[in-house]
Parts: C-alpha cells; structure tokens; sequence
C-alpha cells in the first residue's frame, strides 16, 4: 500500500473516476482509507450521502463499529483497499 502525500495547499478534485470508485467500494463494501485534516482513516464503506447538503461518504470503524460521514470536500485523500 503506497500513499502520496499531498501538500496543505494542494487541490484534491473528485473526479467521475473516483466518484466512481468510492461508488464500486460501497457496493462491494470495501475497505477504504481516508486522510481528513491529517488523519489517518480505514473504515468499511456503507454509503454515499449528502451531509448539509453537501456529498459525503458513510462507513464504519470494523474494530468498534462506530459509524463516521466524511464529507468529501474536507478529504485529503483516499485510497480503495483491495481487502
């Protein structure tokens, strides 16, 4: 698993690529990581849902089973994991 790092400045844009991707993720219920404000994130996808009106991703820690919204616009980055 490789990470690049963005720098604070760097403009993260959700394509239709990875729209779709986060779309095959809950779907397939994959794991996904999310880094958020310089947190680390890995949690099992459940659905793709509006927060404020605004696009988000909900899904839940495995170890707790905590359920977290990220609302997209605050991600850093994301990575679909293959297991």
């Amino acid at each position: 698993m490789s990470f690049r790092y963005l720098s604070p400045m760097a403009a993260f844009r959700w394509t239709p690529d990875r729209m779709e991707q986060l779309e095959h993720a809950v779907q397939k219920r994959r794991r996904v990581t999310l880094r958020r404000r310089g947190n680390e994130y890995v949690v099992v996808a459940t659905a793709l849902t509006s927060s404020r009106g605004r696009d988000a991703l909900s899904g839940f820690l495995a170890m707790t089973g905590d359920e977290l919204v990220f609302v997209l616009a605050g991600v850093d980055h994301f990575e679909v994991l293959d297991s």
